[in-house]
């Protein structure tokens, strides 16, 4: 039986039907065709009767031909009407249709989490047609599947748990990682998205539910880059949980200890690297939602070693940067003017130095690409966290966020101190974009907002960055309707376009992840590159330029 995927239309589809986002579909001249060296071979299936029915992987239902219905000891098995797969797919749209309000549990339960519940049990029972169904509909699905309803997910998992989806490796098992990744069934792996759950989106540390956002992940690599969906892993790594509510709550599916630490820590994570490269050798793996404590030291201590990425470092920081650049288009200068441009970032975490650290080199590399250049480009950021603008006076200062700390001299003639207000640098330093990664909700206030009104810019460029939704620093009402008609707006989640009245739209672009780290992962398996590196990653961000567009 045939288990093939068009990764043509995989790839062109996401572009095809994203309409309003960060993508520009007119400046893609032509589909380009993707394939992987296995991507159309038949799969050998020794499974019969009920238990092909009962394998996601390979159950087509009521399309099952009656040739293949006899040969794999279905006939009678199912009904006796053969359905085509678009058949399947109308049916089960209608159905869906009627069952988002039904599966409601009451008025607490979200619709759009009424949606993923409905998903989840198609993908639970028939990948394909799930496939399928997620490639036809992406712009409608990709917020169901990924953020921001995946945060709600995570939130909820032990109560939605029904089905085990992906590998589990705990502190419990340290010493038996080497022998554990054999219980996984697919002889070939190409693509691993891990997490621990200790910083899930903004929503903190979520523990062993964590693991949705790896499902949510490779479902994009699949819809989007095409990647067999039978060759994907999503992995949790339980070293335990901080939140006290799962450390208590009886129903919580995790370790109930607190986290390991230190060299614990790293233990169990080099133990699971050393594993799943030992089976796998040429997988990829994208690492997730660590918290900011662990991001960058797992980052150095493996990039150079293994085929990884951090995805909220690098892929946050290649969509950010993607978007400083078409912001800069958009205000009507010319690409070079990009050095020139003064930002505020609020959020000092992994995201928020990710970003600052590809900024820094794209500047650099205008201004000439040496030491010099490199230098000059840290003084067009000011960086603010919980405890205000970091300056070099701040005590216990992050290592990662030392190089972005204003020197006091330097802030004082700009009437600014150590611990400034948000509200305050934006006032005196009147920056070109104001850049939320800080995964707190309403940061931009009306004061800060009204701050903005005075910037230098015709254009200033608002950049709400934060997921999910609840966790966006302003919405694009406040911003539109606070600093006025010419900003340019763009979010982590998607928001609706506003209405400014008089035939005017103030258009809301979408700056996430998801619109580069499929790439990233589809270019280094058929590249067959053995590490990813700066250069590939800063290649992907300025392709991605290209399809970008700022209203």
């Amino acid at each position: 039986m045939s288990n093939c995927w068009n990764q043509t239309r995989a790839a062109t589809s996401l572009i095809r039907r994203l309409k309003r986002s960060i993508i520009n579909p007119a400046a893609v001249a032509r589909p380009r065709c993707f394939t992987t060296a296995e991507g159309h071979r038949p799969s050998l299936v020794h499974k019969r009767s009920l238990d092909i029915l009962h394998d996601p992987w390979f159950n087509k239902g009521t399309a099952f031909s009656m040739t293949e219905r006899d040969r794999l000891d279905l006939r009678g098995l199912l009904p006796p009407n053969i359905m085509s797969p678009e058949q399947q797919i109308e049916r089960f749209m209608v159905d869906l249709k009627r069952l988002e309000v039904q599966a409601r549990d009451g008025p607490s339960d979200p619709n759009a989490l009424a949606k993923w519940r409905i998903l989840n049990r198609l993908h639970d029972r028939n990948e394909t047609m799930y496939y399928k169904v997620l490639i036809a509909n992406i712009e409608e699905y990709a917020p169901i599947v990924y953020t921001p309803t995946v945060g709600l997910v995570c939130q909820n998992y032990s109560g939605l748990f029904r089905r085990p989806r992906g590998m589990y490796f705990s502190a419990e098992d340290r010493g038996e990682m080497m022998s554990m990744v054999y219980n996984w069934p697919a002889d070939q792996v190409d693509m691993i998205v891990v997490t621990d759950g200790s910083r899930i989106l903004g929503l903190g540390d979520l523990g062993v539910q964590g693991i949705g956002i790896a499902i949510g992940k490779l479902d994009l690599y699949v819809a989007a880059a095409g990647i067999n969906p039978q060759r994907v892993l999503p992995v949790m790594i339980d070293v335990g949980t901080n939140n006290e509510k799962l450390l208590k709550d009886p129903l919580y599916l995790g370790l109930q200890q607190h986290r390991l630490d230190g060299d614990e820590y790293i233990a169990v994570i080099d133990e699971f690297m050393e594993a799943v490269f030992t089976r796998w050798p040429n997988v990829i793996v994208q690492f997730e939602d660590f918290q900011s404590k662990w991001a960058f030291k797992l980052l150095q201590r493996y990039r150079n070693t293994y085929r990884m990425f951090n995805d909220d470092v690098q892929g946050t920081a290649g969509v950010a940067i993607a978007g400083l650049l078409g912001a800069v288009r958009a205000q009507g200068r010319p690409m070079i003017d990009f050095p020139k441009q003064k930002i505020v970032v609020a959020g000092a975490g992994s995201a928020g130095i990710g970003v600052l650290n590809a900024a820094r080199k794209t500047m650099a590399r205008m201004l000439g690409n040496n030491e010099t250049a490199f230098d000059s480009a840290k003084s067009q950021f000011w960086v603010v966290d919980a405890n205000g603008l970091i300056t070099e006076e701040r005590e216990n200062i992050d290592p990662v966020a030392l190089p972005f700390a204003r020197k006091i001299k330097e802030a004082g003639r700009q009437g600014l101190r150590e611990g400034a207000s948000l509200v305050e640098v934006v006032e005196q330093v009147k920056p070109d974009v104001l850049l939320g990664l800080s995964a707190v909700g309403g940061l931009f206030s009306k004061e800060v907002l009204e701050a903005l009104k005075g910037s230098t810019s015709t254009r200033p460029a608002i950049f709400a960055m934060s997921n999910p939704t609840k966790n966006a620093e302003c919405t694009p009402e406040e911003a539109f309707s606070i600093v006025g008609d010419n900003i340019i707006f763009a979010s982590g989640s998607p928001f609706r376009d506003v209405n400014l009245g008089d035939g005017h739209v103030g258009h809301c672009n979408q700056g996430n992840n998801m619109y580069l780290f499929p790439g990233i992962g589809l270019g280094t398996l058929l590249s067959g590159s053995r590490i990813i590196s700066d250069g590939m990653l800063q290649a992907a961000a300025e392709r991605c330029v290209s399809f970008v567009f700022c209203f």
